[in-house]
């Protein structure tokens, strides 16, 4: 199955969700190395972006070469948005998503991400900002609403697409759900049929088998992976083989991983810089060696050391290579 973005071609859709400090540029060009439909980066706030806070445009880099990939964008003023919007779609961008989905209170205390849903006027002047703002397709991921009293999803969607939005995801939860409980994909259902535009549904899409349920439930076009891609950045790349045939991908083993996981590492090291690359990387290492039941001892020194060169060598050892790939 193929979905179009103006003259974008999202095949096969199965997308990475944005995650903050996670889709990162060297996470995300690993994924898409992989292969998947669109890969979208963490959530960049608008106005920081736009008056240059240190660490805050690294967010939204993309390699200009790399197709379907799109920056998000949170912000609760016109203004800041649409500025935001031109300064990513000026360095490369393909797409821009808007976030309304977030529920996290540093967010939504700040009158973005899901907090927008409780006031669908003033979040379709942002919508209309940044689409007025650029000449690339815009999209925008939501939840279901508020909370269980607001459930407005359907309705944001049918005037966002009427804004010029060309796909919305939705997060089968509430704002107030957080990521309690399970995904609701079949509400996503009720905005499939509220729209003529693309939806995907999102939330607790962690294998093929949750992709196909969540897919069959909501009567999508496409589905966004998040957590599930964690420590397997070829997860999506398998979906798209297992849902829509896609050429199966070559999942690395014993010495392929521990090269792969070596060459993500070194890339966040050039990407942010030795002293930060070293703190961001944690994250990513751990969850590889969650995946290869690393033992407690030797995840703890990979985890705390601060040498980049023996971290690169017990990575072999962490994550079950021989031992000429451990050396």
């Amino acid at each position: 199955m193929t979905l179009h973005l103006a003259d974008k071609t999202l095949n096969p859709p199965v997308l990475l969700a944005p995650m903050a400090g996670i889709t990162d540029r060297p996470f995300r060009d690993l994924v898409m190395r992989f292969g998947a439909g669109m890969v979208v980066s963490e959530m960049v706030a608008s106005q920081e972006m736009v008056q240059a806070k240190p660490g805050v445009r690294e967010r939204a880099e993309l390699s200009a070469d790399v197709e379907n990939t799109a920056v998000q964008l949170a912000g609760r003023e016109a203004h800041w948005m649409a500025e935001a919007a031109r300064q990513v779609a000026d360095r490369g961008a393909r797409v821009i998503d808007i976030n309304m989905g977030c529920p996290a209170k540093k967010v939504t205390n700040g009158y973005s991400g899901s907090a927008l849903l409780k006031t669908p006027d003033h979040a379709l002047t942002l919508i209309e900002a940044v689409v007025d703002a650029v000449d690339i397709p815009v999209t925008l991921k939501t939840r279901l609403g508020w909370d269980d009293n607001l459930l407005n999803a359907p309705d944001v969607a049918r005037r966002a697409q009427d804004a010029g939005i060309r796909m919305v995801t939705i997060h089968g939860r509430t704002r107030c759900q957080f990521y309690k409980g399970h995904a609701n994909w079949q509400a996503i259902r009720t905005v499939k049929e509220s729209v003529s535009i693309p939806v995907i549904a999102n939330g607790d899409i962690v294998d093929t088998d949750a992709a196909r349920t969540a897919l069959d439930h909501s009567g999508a076009d496409g589905v966004m992976v998040g957590r599930g891609a964690q420590g397997k950045p070829w997860l999506l790349a398998q979906m798209c083989h297992d849902l829509y045939g896609a050429q199966a991908p070559v999942i690395p083993a014993n010495g392929d991983l521990i090269d792969m996981v070596r060459g993500h590492y070194e890339a966040m090291l050039d990407f942010y810089g030795t002293d930060l690359g070293l703190r961001v990387a944690r994250k990513h290492l751990g969850w590889y060696m969650d995946e290869a039941a690393t033992p407690a001892t030797l995840r703890r020194a990979v985890l705390t050391s601060r040498d980049t060169a023996e971290v690169l060598r017990l990575l072999g050892d962490a994550l079950h290579g021989d031992a000429e790939a451990a050396a």
